[in-house]
């Protein structure tokens, strides 16, 4: 293992000033064992450790990043956005023009409010339903990962997943009591459900494609079922797209499967790098929240404007060429790793839609959070550490989605697919 001592002395540091020395916990690397490396700078699809080693990124900032790092035209926009001021806490263009940007992509998207972060995002969503129905009950899938509010962490994905916890420590039984967990990609069950509670489910909340138990796509035809169900049962249908949202089409998932939903919650792509999120959907429903309706949500950093320029710039130079570039990328290195995978006969299924991709160690395709969390994640580890000395950064968990930008080419690609197979054989010797 590559020796990283500019990282390890940062770490033990980090360690007694912040809990498990980072903060968030993916990036502890406990999944996979070892010292979490430390980077100092990025630049279009690569990172750069605080030890001066360079890495091909299949992180993106989580997906956040689209364009690649530090492209200069989202640059240029935050510089101009810093010299007029940081923060107003007030109305301001910057807002306008890229929620103009969005509605004009997402049809689903009436009116929207912009927030901190995917986690508020949904937060509010949920409380929106729920003035919306009357209702208190929601349903959510397992291994779909939501932010971390409390309602929603029972078998969340993510870190939640990564840590094998059921949920999470502090959340009452009180506080998950209305929260209904159904299998992904079932939607026999989904129907059980809302005919058990008939009447109480205020919303279904779907990542569409699921990220945060590794890429798991959607069966065809199951995000239509849940319209239908929804619609029948009189219970709204609401997408987290933090993830998917201006990643997998021009105009997310919605527009990638042809489903519209009523409510979405967006973050990560709409930030460009910068912290933001945002929830959205028919005008009818988004009325109801205040200064119109009585649904409350407020933030003193809402709509910052170096957040929205970032978004804006990041958004409006996405165009549908750069949306089949980065299709063309993907299905190049999907393609690859399967090839790799099969020459090894290492037992594996690559999974991937648009700019997403996953590899999971298994037999059979992975559908749903138990396929996902039966996978073989000690080879993964050593699959990860070994790419890793290679220079290739990929999510440090088994059951964390890969994500391409703009920025990588062909050449990327292309070295990725060798290492890995070079990986392959040091793992399974």
């Amino acid at each position: 293992m590559t020796l990283r001592p500019r990282s390890e002395a940062l770490y033990q540091e980090a360690c007694g000033l912040m809990p498990g020395g980072v903060n968030s916990p993916v990036r502890a690397f406990k999944a996979v064992g070892g010292t979490p490396v430390f980077f100092k700078s990025a630049k279009g699809a690569y990172l750069f450790d605080a030890d001066d080693r360079k890495y091909v990124d299949y992180v993106s900032s989580w997906g956040a990043i689209l364009l690649g790092h530090a492209d200069p035209r989202v640059i240029d926009a935050i510089g101009v956005a810093a010299a007029n001021g940081t923060s107003f806490g007030a109305p301001h263009e910057g807002e306008v023009r890229l929620a103009r940007e969005i509605l004009n992509r997402v049809p689903a998207v009436e009116r929207i409010r912009f927030v901190n972060s995917g986690t508020e995002a949904t937060l509010a969503t949920i409380r929106l339903v729920r003035a919306a129905t009357g209702r208190s009950k929601i349903l959510k899938f397992e291994g779909n990962y939501h932010g971390a509010v409390d309602s929603l962490l029972a078998k969340a994905g993510s870190g939640i997943a990564t840590f094998g916890l059921p949920d999470s420590a502090g959340v009452p039984k009180s506080i998950t009591h209305d929260t209904l967990l159904a299998k992904y990609n079932d939607p026999l069950q989904v129907e059980a459900i809302l005919s058990a509670n008939r009447g109480e489910v205020a919303a279904v909340l779907v990542e569409p494609v699921s990220g945060n138990m590794g890429l798991v796509p959607p069966d065809p035809g199951f995000l239509e079922e849940l319209r239908r169900l929804c619609d029948e049962h009189g219970v709204l249908l609401v997408f987290d797209e933090v993830m998917t949202g201006f990643r997998v089409a021009k105009g997310g998932a919605a527009e990638r499967f042809g489903v519209k939903p009523d409510l979405l919650c967006m973050g990560k792509v709409i930030g460009g790098g910068l912290p933001v999120g945002a929830y959205g959907g028919r005008k009818d429903l988004m009325e109801l929240v205040a200064p119109l309706g009585p649904m409350y949500q407020a933030g003193t950093l809402s709509g910052n404007p170096l957040a929205m320029a970032a978004g804006y710039a990041a958004l409006s130079n996405a165009n549908q060429e750069q949306y089949d570039r980065l299709e063309q990328l993907g299905a190049r290195l999907e393609e690859g790793l399967s090839r790799a995978c099969k020459f090894e006969s290492i037992a594996a299924q690559v999974q991937r839609v648009g700019s997403m991709i996953s590899v999971f160690f298994t037999e059979e395709p992975v559908r749903d959070f138990d396929d996902a969390s039966g996978t073989d994640k000690p080879l993964f580890a050593a699959m990860f550490h070994s790419m890793l000395d290679k220079g290739f950064y990929l999510p440090p968990s088994a059951l964390e989605a890969w994500f391409l930008t703009t920025s990588h080419t062909e050449e990327d690609i292309d070295r990725t697919v060798e290492a890995f197979s070079a990986s392959l054989r040091e793992v399974s010797a």
